[in-house]
C-alpha cells in the first residue's frame, strides 16, 4: 500500500491629518455684503465661491496649492480677465505637467525548488517497479520477486513552486536517482518525438531555479495524485506527455501520448517515501 503524500505537506494620499504648509498666503480680503453671501474676493479680478459640500483635506490642499501659485501671477494680468486669458493662466502655472514612464520589467517566470526533497520508490498501476541495470542508461519496469526489491530504483522528488499559484496540471517535480547525478528529463529524440531520457547533472544548484521556456524545463514534470493513489508525471516541456512503462515486463520506461498509446501504463504510486532536506542528498 502506498504511504502517505510528504510532497504536499506545507514546507517549512487621502487623509484627514492637519497639514503645516510652511507657506506664507494672503488672507481672503472680504467685504460684508459678499460674505453674508457666502462668496468673498482674493484680489480684484478673481473669485472663490464658498459652497457648503464638504471637502476631503486633499481636496483642500490642492486648492491652497493652486492659490498660492496664483497669488503672484495675477498681479501682472489685466484686472478684466476674460475666462480665455484665466483658462491659459491656470493651464500655464497651476496644472501640473505629469509624464508618464513605461516601465519594462522581465515577464519570465520561474519555477522555484522547494527545501525539502522526498525519497521514494516507483512502481506502476501494474505493479512492475522501475530499475536501472548496472552500467545501462535507461530504466526498465519490472516485476521483482521477493528478495529481489534492492534492484529497485530510489528517487528524489524535488517539488517546485510554480510560476502560476492557480496551477491546476500538478506539482511541479524534478525526478533524480539517489546516490548520482542522474535526472529524468524529457527531450526529442532523433526523430523528433518527446523521449524519457537519463541526464548527468554534475551541479544540482543548476536545478534549484528554472525559468518557464528555457531548455531546463525538461527536467520538470507536473505530478498529479498523491502518495495513497495513483500518480501521474506529464512532462512540463512537452505538454500531453506522460512517463510510462509498457504492459510487457522488463521494457523500457519512456515517454507516452495519453489518448494515444492507451496500451501503456502511465499510472504510478510512490513507496517508502521519507522526507530529506539539501544536506542530506
Amino acid at each position: 500500500m502506498a504511504d502517505t503524500d510528504l510532497l504536499s505537506l506545507p514546507s517549512h494620499f487621502d487623509s484627514d491629518a492637519a497639514f503645516d504648509f510652511g507657506m506664507d498666503f494672503d488672507e481672503l480680503d472680504c467685504v460684508d455684503p459678499l460674505n453674508m453671501s457666502g462668496r468673498c474676493d482674493l484680489h480684484k479680478g478673481i473669485r472663490i465661491e464658498l459652497t457648503e459640500q464638504p471637502h476631503s483635506m486633499r481636496q483642500v490642499a490642492n486648492i491652497v496649492i493652486a492659490l498660492h501659485r496664483l497669488k503672484n501671477i495675477h498681479k501682472t494680468q489685466s484686472a478684466d480677465l476674460t475666462h480665455q486669458k484665466l483658462f491659459n493662466v491656470i493651464i500655464e502655472n497651476v496644472v501640473e505637467e505629469c509624464k508618464v514612464m513605461e516601465m519594462y520589467r522581465d515577464s519570465s517566470k520561474t519555477y522555484q525548488m522547494q527545501e525539502r526533497t522526498v525519497q521514494c520508490t516507483i512502481c506502476d498501476h501494474s505493479q512492475k517497479n522501475l530499475v536501472k541495470p548496472k552500467g545501462s542508461s535507461v530504466l526498465l519496469s519490472v516485476t521483482l520477486k521477493a528478495g529481489n526489491w534492492d534492484h529497485q530504483v530510489w528517487f528524489n522528488l524535488s517539488p517546485y513552486t510554480p510560476p502560476y499559484s492557480k496551477d491546476t496540471r500538478g506539482l511541479p517535480v524534478c525526478l533524480g536517482i539517489v546516490k548520482s547525478n542522474l535526472y529524468l528529463s524529457c527531450r526529442n529524440d532523433d526523430k523528433g518525438v518527446p523521449s524519457l531520457f537519463l541526464e548527468e547533472v554534475k551541479d544540482r544548484q543548476t536545478l534549484r531555479t528554472i525559468k518557464e521556456d528555457d531548455d531546463m524545463e525538461r527536467f520538470l514534470f507536473y505530478r498529479n495524485g498523491s502518495g495513497e493513489s495513483i500518480n501521474t508525471f506529464e512532462s512540463v516541456k512537452y505538454p500531453g506527455w506522460f512517463i510510462s512503462t509498457s504492459q510487457n515486463d522488463m521494457k523500457q520506461v519512456d515517454m507516452c501520448k495519453e489518448k494515444v498509446d492507451c496500451d501503456r501504463v502511465h499510472a504510478f504510486l510512490l513507496h517508502d517515501q521519507k522526507v530529506v532536506f539539501e544536506n542530506q542528498l
